[in-house]
């Protein structure tokens, strides 16, 4: 049981040192959609953090944003926020925080629409 135990230690430390040690990677890509719209995508990692960022433009006028944080560990914990305005002017946004262990997760977020009211809402589920 001990040396198990001890094997778990250094398997976890040599997974920390070596997400440490790994450098800092970028990706960016834009396309154009089906129906004649644009979206672009950019994802950045340094070490066991992905930041990302996509944005969408619709062909009518529409627009997308969203940026997002995940820090990846025994519990992968992950923050996103996101706005939008439709082609008419009306507006909405949004924001979701996550947590997933081995275990379970559980989730919480709010949105925000058009006409101003807020929705909360909160998730929890077992693996």
């Amino acid at each position: 049981m001990l040396s198990s135990v001890k094997i778990a230690i250094l398997c976890l430390g040599t997974m920390l040192a070596w997400s440490a040690a790994s450098p800092a990677s970028a990706e960016e890509w834009q396309r154009p959609t089906a129906h004649g719209g644009e979206i672009s995508r950019s994802v950045t990692k340094d070490g066991g953090v992905y930041t990302g960022s996509t944005t969408r433009t619709g062909p009518n006028g529409g627009t997308y944003t969203s940026s997002s944080k995940c820090v990846g560990a025994v519990v992968d914990r992950c923050a996103r926020s996101y706005s939008g305005t439709g082609p008419n002017g009306q507006s909405f946004s949004g924001k979701r925080v996550s947590a997933r262990g081995p275990f379970r997760g559980r989730s919480a977020g709010s949105f925000t629409g058009p006409n101003g009211n807020t929705v909360h809402g909160f998730r929890r589920w077992r693996h």
